[in-house]
C-alpha cells in the first residue's frame, strides 16, 4: 500500500510484547511513504513474569515521539500478576469502542466513545464513576469486570449505599446498557440506588440475578426504582421463574 495517504488503525491483540512506535515505523509506516494521515488505537495484552522488564506510560509514548507521532496518548497497565495491557491513541481519541480500561486512565474527553469496558484487580470506587461520567458523555454501553468493592481499601460505612449522601449524584444521560454480569454486588448497587446514581436512559442490564434480587431486596427497595423504570430487558446468568414481584418492579419488561 505504498501509495495510502490516510489509514485509520484500530487493533486489540495478544502478543509476547507490546505494540510502540518502533514497531509501527518499522513494520508498516515505513512502507507508506506518501501517508499523512494517521488515527489509530492499538491495544496490545501480554503475559508478563518477574522477568520481564515493566515499562511505564512514558516508555511507551517516547517511542512515538521519536518518529515524528507527537499528538498521541499512552496508558499501561499491570492490571494481574501475569497480565498487562497497553493502549496508545491518536488524539483526539476518535473511535467509539474503548476496551479493558483501569483505574488510572488518562484525564481526557473521549467524546467519541459510546462502548466502554472497565476492568481491574483494584477496586473501582465512586470517584472513578464520576470520572467516567464526565470523560465520557457520549456514552451508552458499559461493562464492568471487577470482583472487589471499594469497602477493601477504605472504610465500610464510608461507602455503605445509603451513607453516600455527602456525594453528588452521577448523571449518565445516554447510559442504555450494563453489564455487571462479572462484578461484585457493589457496582450493580453504585447503578441502580438513586442517591449514586442518576441513568433515565437505562433500559438493559446484564446481571446475576441473586445480586438484583439482594439489591433491589426482593424487589421492593424504593430507592432503586427510578433507575429501575425504563429497565425493557434484563439478561440473567441462568434460567428462572420470575417472581410475580419482579414484574411488578419492571414494569416495562
Amino acid at each position: 500500500m505504498s501509495h495510502l495517504e490516510k489509514l485509520t488503525l484500530y487493533i486489540r491483540c495478544h502478543r509476547s510484547v507490546f505494540v510502540d512506535g518502533t514497531h509501527l515505523h518499522k513494520q508498516i509506516l515505513t512502507h507508506m511513504l506518501r501517508l499523512h494521515t494517521f488515527i489509530f488505537y492499538i491495544s496490545t495484552e501480554i503475559y508478563i513474569d518477574h522477568s520481564v522488564h515493566r515499562l511505564c506510560d512514558n516508555d511507551i509514548q517516547q517511542t512515538f515521539t521519536k518518529i515524528g507521532y507527537y499528538e498521541t496518548a499512552c496508558n499501561v497497565n499491570y492490571y494481574r500478576e501475569s497480565k498487562a495491557i497497553c493502549h496508545v491513541f491518536s488524539l483526539p481519541f476518535l473511535f467509539d469502542h474503548f476496551e479493558k480500561m483501569c483505574n488510572n486512565f488518562p484525564s481526557m474527553v473521549f467524546n467519541h466513545v459510546t462502548c466502554l469496558t472497565v476492568a481491574d484487580t483494584i477496586p473501582f470506587n465512586h470517584e472513578f464513576f464520576i470520572r467516567i461520567a464526565k470523560d465520557f458523555p457520549s456514552l451508552k454501553f458499559l461493562s464492568i469486570f471487577n470482583w472487589l468493592p471499594p469497602s477493601l481499601l477504605h472504610n465500610f460505612l464510608e461507602y455503605k449505599a445509603d451513607n453516600i449522601q455527602f456525594y453528588s449524584v452521577i448523571e449518565y444521560p445516554n447510559l442504555t446498557s450494563l453489564d455487571v454480569v462479572y462484578a461484585d454486588i457493589y457496582y450493580l448497587e453504585q447503578f441502580l440506588l438513586d442517591t449514586k446514581t442518576y441513568a433515565p436512559r437505562l433500559t438493559e442490564i446484564e446481571v446475576n440475578y441473586n445480586q438484583l434480587k439482594t439489591v433491589t431486596e426482593n424487589f421492593t427497595r424504593d430507592a432503586t426504582r427510578r433507575n429501575c423504570a425504563n429497565i425493557k430487558r434484563l439478561i440473567f446468568d441462568k434460567e428462572i421463574d420470575y417472581p410475580k414481584e419482579m414484574s411488578l418492579y419492571f414494569p416495562l419488561l
